[in-house]
């Protein structure tokens, strides 16, 4: 982890001097069976935007979000994350770069239903090297900034379906991570909660969180500033919508 810790303000100064905070450079990913789900991405995100990646079943969008999220690796090309080529780490080192500085949203939640909402956003940080007084309090700052400071002592039980899923996304912010990648972030929600969801995620964006949401849905996509459309594991437009 000291490894990745050393250039961590290098990279941040980098990325406000205008790097991109996730840089793809004509990544490739082979299956066994000769399977491509990336065939050469190339892409660029810079810090404060909030991207949609889009397309149909079987585009290649969960492997890019793995890909990108470090939880696997290229079979060629690089993966850029914060000033970091992914490609020089070694596992311990990627586990630590992921844990500082990439936050997941995901569909389901995986809210742990013994822990208060608290406890959920603060287990998050157990692995960004947070201490353990400060875990709590980054925790309970996190759920009042995506408006739960009401919530804060309930289990997800209590909770509902975009009340869950406003935790999982303090999770995500807790951990003050250079990008957040949501994948689906409304797909479990109804029509209103999913819409409330989108618009604190333009909300957080207006604060300066970069946001990747990774999605099938059109209307979700359509209401970002910025929409990536994957085909066969290929970019096929980069357009910027609003």
């Amino acid at each position: 982890m000291s490894d990745v810790a050393v250039h961590t303000g290098e990279a941040v100064a980098g990325a406000a001097a205008g790097a991109p905070v996730l840089e793809l450079r004509e990544v490739v990913k082979r299956y066994p069976g000769g399977v491509d789900a990336l065939r050469g991405v190339s892409v660029a995100v810079g810090r404060g935007e909030v991207v949609a990646i889009a397309g149909p079943s079987g585009s290649g969008k969960s492997t890019l979000l793995h890909v990108v999220g470090t939880l696997e690796r290229p079979t060629s090309g690089s993966v850029h994350i914060a000033g970091h080529d992914t490609s020089t780490l070694r596992d311990a080192q990627l586990a630590a770069l992921r844990a500082r500085h990439v936050g997941f949203v995901f569909q389901q939640f995986f809210l742990v239903e013994g822990m208060t909402a608290v406890g959920n956003v603060a287990a998050g940080l157990l692995y960004a090297g947070v201490r353990r007084g400060e875990r709590a309090a980054r925790a309970r700052e996190a759920l009042e900034r995506v408006g739960l400071g009401h919530r804060l002592d309930h289990r997800p039980s209590r909770l509902s379906g975009g009340e869950r899923q406003r935790v999982a996304i303090a999770r995500a912010l807790a951990g003050r991570p250079s990008i957040v990648l949501a994948d689906e972030p409304t797909g479990s929600l109804d029509t209103r909660t999913g819409a409330a969801i989108v618009e604190l995620l333009r909300e957080l964006n207006a604060d300066g969180t970069t946001i990747v949401v990774i999605t099938h849905d059109r209307e979700l996509a359509a209401a970002l500033p910025r929409r990536i459309t994957l085909r066969d594991g290929r970019i096929v437009g980069d357009e910027v919508t609003s």
